[in-house]
């Protein structure tokens, strides 16, 4: 219920009249059962606004750290995590990505609408960069289709690094669903998965037609870290 208040009555409208999003391909949504809907991810507000037009509730994974905050900035973060449909993960590696892994099947088997960003992390620069394998299994495991989708404008309205968005359109193109069923039961082949992710990649590229660069997007971020110590 508080979803659908935030989204409907209190946040949702006044978001879509300032920043009046266009969207391309909505009815490739299914209006039932499991799907995976994988985007790029260029700005933090790619979270508010696909599940803001997307007609379904939308359940993304998000980092536990959001949840976890203290006094009112951490009240005021996770209630705002909780009104966009987000569910906290630990993702240090290890059995907690396994347990990433599981929530995510537990959203798609109930047939809800999972959220990923297959490059695992905010692009550093607008490029699209690698996918992890990770959507690729749940896609094999739970045996739903996935769409992509491509955000646009986003990473204008709010860098990395700024806390308040700029007033400006954005865009979201969402693509035909894909369909991975031919490779029923072979989730633990590492080539077959990397083999889905590519191919999904390669929609997203299509769709949003970002320069695409061939390493994991945390790669880039940890070496540019580096660099500026």
């Amino acid at each position: 219920m508080f979803y659908w208040i935030m989204k409907n009555i209190v946040v949702g409208p006044i978001l879509l009249a300032l920043f009046r999003p266009w969207i391309v391909g909505l009815n490739n949504i299914p209006k039932e059962g499991g799907v995976i809907l994988a985007s790029n991810h260029l700005s933090f507000i790619d979270s508010v606004f696909l599940p803001l037009v997307v007609p379904r509730r939308v359940v993304f994974l998000a980092k536990s750290e959001y949840f976890t905050g203290k006094g009112l900035r951490g009240w005021a973060t996770r209630q705002f995590f909780k009104a966009t449909g987000q569910l906290p993960i630990d993702r240090s590696g290890g059995k907690a990505s396994e347990d990433s892994l599981n929530t995510g099947l537990r959203v798609l088997r109930s047939g809800g609408v999972l959220g990923i960003y297959p490059e695992g992390t905010r692009s550093p620069d607008a490029k699209m960069y690698r996918g992890r394998t990770g959507v690729a299994r749940m896609v094999l495991e739970a045996g739903v289709p996935v769409i992509p989708v491509a955000m646009i404008d986003t990473e204008k309205a709010m860098p990395t690094g700024t806390r308040i968005p700029k007033v400006r359109r954005i865009g979201i193109i969402i693509g035909e669903p894909l369909d991975f069923s031919r490779f029923e039961g072979m989730e633990g082949d590492r080539f077959v998965l990397r083999s889905i992710t590519d191919e999904l990649m390669y929609e997203l590229r299509t769709l949003s037609d970002q320069e695409y660069v061939d390493v994991y997007a945390t790669s880039v971020k940890e070496k540019r870290a580096n660099l500026s110590r």
